[in-house]
């Protein structure tokens, strides 16, 4: 695992060196969800490795994000903090280290392909206004598509958005259109249980993660890789394909109509 970017980028920039994302303390543990004490912690026994440090200033890494998500799902799952300090020098000693972080990222983070959109809640109000009621808002909230902060609103999806105010353009209700989304988030729950089960039952075996190998990590990566646009070609085919069926059916209802009216 590399604990920083290699070279200096200079101190003046937002974080980013090469286009590669960098953090410090601070940033790190935001984005992590962890207390900075917990973060100089993991540091101090040997959990996470030291940042790369330019002057007075300590740049963390994509790969220190990842090794944090990892330690803080097996605290989740009940393992010690000197289980964990085992269980990842046991990794590295085999030299697995790299695939177990692999693992975590290709298992979660790298699903999400969405763009979050920071905006003034002035913004928001003047696109949404005349649709959106504060309940909306509170309930966009509750459905994790908003997040407001003082005056600043920041939307999980652009795209999501951008559909948002082509529907309401449409004259669909904001209360309508998070009615469909919250039913539209319960259906792909049930989706992604299904799939992860299947993954589950014939790729991960029921094995723990102790009793995996590099080899049988950078199996399951591969795996996850290989199926990952299957299950987005499996869920947008179908999706795809019922619209259609809808679709022509309520065509098909019109068009009765207008021939019963025609006949009388």
């Amino acid at each position: 695992m590399s604990g920083g970017d290699s070279g200096r980028c200079g101190q003046s920039g937002e974080g980013a060196c090469g286009g590669v994302k960098r953090y410090r303390r601070e940033e790190l543990a935001q984005a992590a969800g962890v207390k900075v004490r917990n973060l100089r912690y993991y540091q101090e026994r040997g959990l996470l490795p030291p940042p790369v440090r330019e002057g007075r200033i300590a740049w963390y890494s994509e790969d220190h994000l990842t090794r944090l998500r990892l330690i803080d799902d097996l605290l989740g799952r009940g393992y010690t903090v000197n289980g964990i300090a085992e269980l990842l020098r046991a990794w590295e000693q085999g030299s697995g280290i790299a695939g177990l972080l692999g693992l975590e990222r290709v298992m979660t983070r790298d699903w999400v392909r969405e763009e979050p959109v920071r905006l003034p809640l002035a913004e928001l109000v003047a696109r949404f206004g005349h649709a959106a009621t504060a309940e909306d808002t509170r309930r966009a909230e509750e459905l994790g598509y908003l997040r407001v902060e003082g005056d600043t609103v920041t939307h999980a999806s652009r795209r999501l958005l951008e559909a948002t105010a082509v529907l309401v353009d449409q004259g669909v209700p904001v209360a309508d259109i998070l009615d469909a989304g919250a039913f539209v988030q319960s259906q792909a729950a049930a989706v992604a249980d299904r799939f992860v089960g299947l993954f589950r039952r014939h790729v991960v075996a029921g094995r723990e993660l102790e009793e995996l190998t590099p080899h049988d990590v950078q199996r399951i990566v591969d795996a996850v890789s290989a199926l990952r646009p299957v299950a987005w070609e499996v869920v947008a085919s179908e999706f795809a394909r019922a619209m259609a069926e809808r679709v022509e059916a309520e065509l098909g209802v019109w068009l009765k109509r207008a021939e019963g009216r025609g006949d009388g």
